[in-house]
């Protein structure tokens, strides 16, 4: 009786616990006390993208841009060490290839020293180097993760519940948004690219006084290649996109700015949406470290009267004059924002630019009728599956038959209260995956059943063919389980997001069978033994 006390306490137990996890999904959790509401279980189950509806987006990350941002990077500190011994020395990066001149051999020294990742290529105009094959997919994928990470932070800022984002192949990034309608605020918030960069404006060039005041969007090619062959080869033509508040007209302001990044966005600490007192206009507030702060301070101090331009993916904010030495590490990017333009360039800002450039290569906006086609479909499944599945027990194995019916609704509690309590995103493939626990819900009672015929068969009692039929169906049920469970771990290991879903409740559903029928069942057979002498097992 111990034994059984036991049993039936951890079965309680368990029912109890599922219950109050899977509450919140329930019409009777808002009519629960406060005190219930703000310290027990709040979640539940969430409803994935196909049975709320929301956006599901694939980005590409172009990993060669990030080699190619590298090498930029290590020609500029290459530049910066050979210049100190060897005045004159000429460094530039040209794609995937660093190319450096005059090719002496204490300038090869000098750039193997510093780099030892880099390796020599042919080449017959000057020495070249260039990143190696090891090293470049080192980069690349290390680009996908951390793609990977500032698109997490974006959207965890940007408020929408229960986000799924996960990496796909080598290179992608699945974003799905359940319950979210705008999916062109939502492209533009996850894949701009957040590259903030301070530049100066050269208007000391005699091309700046010809560049045209405004030019009409699409003309921007036009007016580059018309200056390309007078531009200074230091000097870039990079573009302001205004509109006209009254009429709505909008329009293209060419700047010509030197090439040289002053400071750039990874010395941010902190950007927030701020209200112009003035104007009662949105703007955006950028607070730089400590690092980035002694930086801003020099240049300002540096260029008093000139121009500094504030760049975000390679078009121009805002272009003022810098009146006096700035210390503290403030400043502000205006235009004409909306509050949600400034608030969504906030976020960006904020949340980190991605290492390398992302291309949008799926959108696909999936409405919440469907998802509501979708569950009523899955809960007409799981009504017949029930039904057909207690039908049947009831009728080949008499009561036995519902006590595994039993264990059945037992199972599909403890399933929906683990999903609860796990904060799992049920999805239609989920649901699929529920309908199968149904099924596999009786099936061990089925293996240990046609047992404990055979042991009645041979003539012993009803309670020694229990447990004899227990005892001999032990390792086959746990044996096929155990393969169904590795069968869940892979899909779930290597699947994408609807096949996890259901990897997740068939991983569950096979974990809650084993509790249900070797526990579940058996308690109750034997608090039917210990109450009389059965001499008739009705199976």
């Amino acid at each position: 009786m111990k034994n059984i006390r036991w049993k039936v306490a951890l079965i309680a137990g368990t029912v109890v616990l599922a219950i109050v996890f899977f509450l919140p999904n329930t019409p009777a959790f808002k009519y629960m006390p406060e005190w219930w509401q703000e310290n027990m279980p709040n979640r539940g189950i969430a409803l994935g993208l196909d049975l709320q509806g929301g956006i599901h987006l694939v980005f590409e990350v172009d990993g060669d841009r990030a080699v190619e941002i590298t090498t930029e990077r290590i020609a500029q500190r290459l530049k910066d060490i050979l210049e100190k011994e060897n005045p004159g020395v000429e460094v530039k990066a040209e794609g995937l290839q660093i190319k450096i001149s005059p090719d002496t051999p204490e300038i090869r020294r000098a750039v193997e020293d510093a780099y030892a990742n880099l390796e020599v290529v042919p080449s017959g105009e000057a020495l070249a180097f260039r990143i190696s094959p090891v090293e470049a997919k080192r980069i690349r994928d290390n680009a996908t993760e951390q793609a990977l990470e500032t698109i997490r932070n974006r959207v965890d800022q940007f408020g929408v519940a229960e986000p799924v984002i996960h990496r796909q192949d080598e290179n992608e990034i699945v974003v799905q948004l359940p319950g979210y309608k705008d999916p062109k605020r939502a492209v533009e918030l996850i894949g701009k690219t957040a590259q903030l960069e301070f530049m100066l404006v050269d208007d000391e060039s005699p091309v700046a006084a010809e560049l045209p005041f405004r030019v009409k969007p699409g003309e921007e090619d036009e007016v580059i290649e018309k200056f390309k062959d007078r531009i200074p080869d230091d000097d870039v033509i990079l573009f302001q996109r205004i509109q006209n508040k009254e009429t709505g007209e909008v329009f293209k302001r060419p700047f010509l700015l030197k090439k040289e990044v002053l400071l750039s966005g990874d010395l941010l600490a902190e950007a927030r949406v701020a209200i112009d007192q003035r104007f009662n206009e949105p703007y955006v507030s950028l607070t730089f470290n400590s690092t980035g702060a002694k930086i801003f301070e020099e240049i300002t101090g540096k260029y008093v009267k000139k121009r500094l331009a504030i760049i975000l993916d390679g078009n121009v904010y805002s272009a003022p004059v810098i009146q006096e030495r700035i210390a503290g590490g403030n400043a502000q990017i205006t235009g004409a924002f909306s509050l949600d333009d400034a608030k969504d360039l906030a976020i960006v800002l904020k949340a980190g630019a991605l290492p390398a450039p992302v291309k949008l290569i799926q959108n696909v906006t999936v409405g919440p009728s469907l998802g509501r086609d979708s569950i009523e479909a899955g809960k007409k499944a799981g009504v017949i599956a029930v039904l057909l599945v207690v039908a049947f027990m009831a009728l080949y194995y008499k009561v036995s038959g519902l006590i595994a019916d039993l264990a059945m609704v037992l199972n599909v509690v403890l399933l929906l209260g683990a999903m609860a309590a796990l904060n799992a995103t049920l999805t239609l493939p989920g649901m699929a995956g529920i309908v199968l626990a149904i099924g596999m819900a009786v099936d061990s009672n089925v293996l240990m059943f046609e047992r404990m015929r055979e042991e009645l068969r041979a003539g012993k009692t009803p309670r020694a063919a229990v447990d004899s039929g227990y005892d001999k169906a032990f390792i086959t049920i746990v044996d096929a389980h155990i393969t169904t469970l590795i069968t869940a771990a892979v899909l779930y290991q290597f699947g994408t997001g609807p096949i996890k879903g259901f990897a997740v409740t068939l991983f569950l559903g096979v974990l809650i069978n084993l509790f249900t029928a070797l526990v579940g069942t058996k308690t109750v057979f034997d608090i039917i033994n210990s109450r009389r002498e059965v001499r008739k097992l009705s199976i």
